[in-house]
């Protein structure tokens, strides 16, 4: 299972209505980095016709997951965070044993 907060929802769903297309976003992991792994956020514009997406519903906000990315993410729970002038998405997930210096890369 992945949640949005309200906050990570509304963002979803306002960026997709600002692009003017899309049906969700994707979040996924990526091999880089010091710890290892790193997680990936697009906007998907087309459900995906494979079989090895996953779907969830997240506070009105479309999530998918691809099946070989779920063992990583699977209880994530996506944030968006203002702090001063920054803001972004943010992922707490009970999986992650550490984190890299930087916070750019996390190990399972």
């Amino acid at each position: 299972m992945i949640s949005l907060t309200e906050r990570a929802a509304k963002k979803v769903v306002k960026s997709i209505e600002s692009r003017g297309h899309g049906v969700g976003i994707r979040i996924g992991v990526k091999t880089t980095g010091c710890s290892g792994l790193a997680y990936v956020l697009e906007y998907m514009d087309t459900v995906p016709v494979t079989r090895d997406y996953f779907k969830y519903e997240s506070n009105g906000a479309t999530v998918w997951v691809a099946g070989r990315d779920l063992v990583y993410v699977d209880g994530l729970e996506v944030d968006y965070v203002r702090q001063g002038l920054n803001e972004g998405f943010e992922f707490r997930n009970p999986k992650e044993r550490d984190r890299c210096g930087c916070g750019q890369s996390f190990r399972i």
